[in-house]
């Protein structure tokens, strides 16, 4: 039997630094790709925000079929990461390839097929390197204390991302070559680094418990679809995966507008340079995140995760509406609004995974199974299915507005449309998100309650459903 040694130390930071991978192609797509696709590929804004809807919305299926296979009886998480590691640095390379003069049609076709790869392999990474955390304890402080350092590390990734495709095509072309070969390099060099954390991730997985429980006598080794939709109505229907569910993908759609709006927002709100101004947004973000998640992670272990999103959501959604009276159209106002996110992402990202934990101990309690791949998998389904609408709206919204990527100067109409994207629109889709985590059900003092009667049930004694009905009933 493998040993299982204490997960702290160089094991837990090997393990948090995993984060890396995913996050930071993560956030060279949902910061730049729509821009690489307008501007680079010289693809129609509509046809643009398209591509990222239909990738995604594919990628968001995926995730909970994945998880439900990664929760199989003798499934081993390491192995679901380590493959998915090599085929997702290939594919990310295959979404940033030019194909030059190519016809409008066969460009959408080719990046929408090369985007539907690469997040397919995305999701059998991520799904069981978050499920995973479920599987090393239950502890209600010490989830929090993983997420908290995972997000803490994942400013770096955050930053790298967002700022890489800023810079380095533009080094590239100084050095002699085009623009288009100065994404690809762009990406390669982004997706040599999101292999080798993902490589380190997985050896400091190495003595730990990763494997889902092995098969009963009698239980069949082969699912039947039937099954699979069985599980994920059970899940469903949750008491809190509604209200858990709108707060994500609210949540996902203003952040994913603002953070895809930024290059338009640079260019014609404040017709500056991108190598300049999107290092500051990014860097104030990536800063306000890092004194921001310690605070999260403090209060949440005093109150509880609901109360800290609240609290850290509020500072944001307000911080937008003042953004909006006064105009994004100038560097002080623009400054701020990396900071305003900040409070907000800082929040959503170290509390989002440890809230899913949760309903781990929801589901076990109600249906008497452990599907931690499949409570991640969901979640992610409506987290990137919001990121994907809010970039699709954002091609929309150009396209209907008039806006033009060979014109220097564009409409009146585009602009102010830019200028709502970073602001009201993305405030709006906040307040519902917050609405939603108003009426989350799920506490620290009801998940005590449950853990209790949870261990009762699980040594086959008496347990009860009283002061945890509004999570179980």
């Amino acid at each position: 039997m493998e040993e299982t040694k204490p997960f702290k130390g160089k094991r837990k930071l090997g393990y948090c630094s995993g984060i890396i991978t995913e996050s930071i192609v993560y956030n060279v797509y949902y910061v730049h790709y729509l821009f690489f696709l307008t501007n680079i590929a010289h693809l129609d804004p509509a046809f643009a925000g398209t591509i990222s809807l239909i990738s995604v919305f594919w990628d968001a299926v995926t995730d909970p079929v994945i998880g439900y296979y990664v929760d199989k009886p003798g499934a081993d998480k390491r192995k679901f990461m380590l493959r998915a590691l090599f085929p997702l640095f290939l594919t990310f390379l295959g979404i940033f390839i030019p194909i030059g003069n190519a016809g409008g049609l066969v460009k959408f076709v080719f990046y929408t097929v090369m985007t539907m790869l690469f997040w397919l392999f995305y999701t059998f990474y991520t799904i069981p390197y978050y499920a995973v955390v479920a599987d090393i304890t239950e502890d209600y402080d010490e989830r929090t204390s993983i997420r908290g350092l995972s997000s803490l590390i994942n400013t770096f990734p955050i930053a790298g991302g967002a700022i890489a495709p800023a810079v380095l095509p533009g080094l590239f072309v100084g050095m002699g070559l085009s623009l288009t070969m100065g994404w690809e390099l762009m990406a390669v060099v982004t997706g040599v680094i999101s292999l080798i954390f993902g490589l380190l991730a997985v050896r400091s997985l190495r003595s730990v418990n990763t494997k889902a429980r092995e098969p009963e006598n009698g239980e069949r080794e082969r699912a039947k679809w039937s099954d699979i939709f069985v599980t994920f109505a059970q899940v469903i229907k949750l008491k809190p995966f509604l209200t858990f569910m709108i707060f994500i993908f609210f949540f996902l759609m203003a952040s994913s507008m603002i953070q895809s709006n930024l290059m338009y927002t640079i260019d014609y709100c404040l017709k500056g340079s991108h190598d300049v101004l999107e290092p500051i947004f990014i860097g104030g973000l990536v800063l306000t995140m890092a004194v921001v998640i310690p605070l999260v992670t403090k209060f949440a272990e005093k109150f509880d995760r609901k109360t800290a999103c609240l609290v850290f959501f509020a500072i944001s959604f307000v911080g937008l509406i003042v953004i909006k009276i006064i105009g994004v159209k100038s560097i002080p106002v623009f400054v701020c609004q990396p900071i305003v996110l900040g409070f907000s992402s800082g929040a959503f990202w170290t509390l989002f995974y440890t809230m899913a934990y949760d309903l781990v101990e929801v589901d076990e309690f109600k249906h008497g199974k452990r599907r931690e791949s499949v409570i991640t998998g969901l979640p992610q389904f409506f987290q990137k299915f919001g990121s994907a609408v809010g970039m699709w709206t954002i091609g929309l919204i150009l396209k209907f507005t008039g806006y033009d990527a060979t014109l220097a100067e564009q409409t009146p109409q585009a602009v102010k449309a830019i200028e709502n994207m970073a602001s009201i629109i993305p405030a709006v889709l906040l307040g519902v998100s917050m609405l939603a985590l108003a009426f989350y059900p799920v506490t620290r003092k009801r998940m005590e309650i449950l853990q209790g009667e949870l261990e009762k049930k699980r040594d086959g004694k008496e347990y009860s459903s009283e002061g945890i009905e509004k999570i179980v009933g």
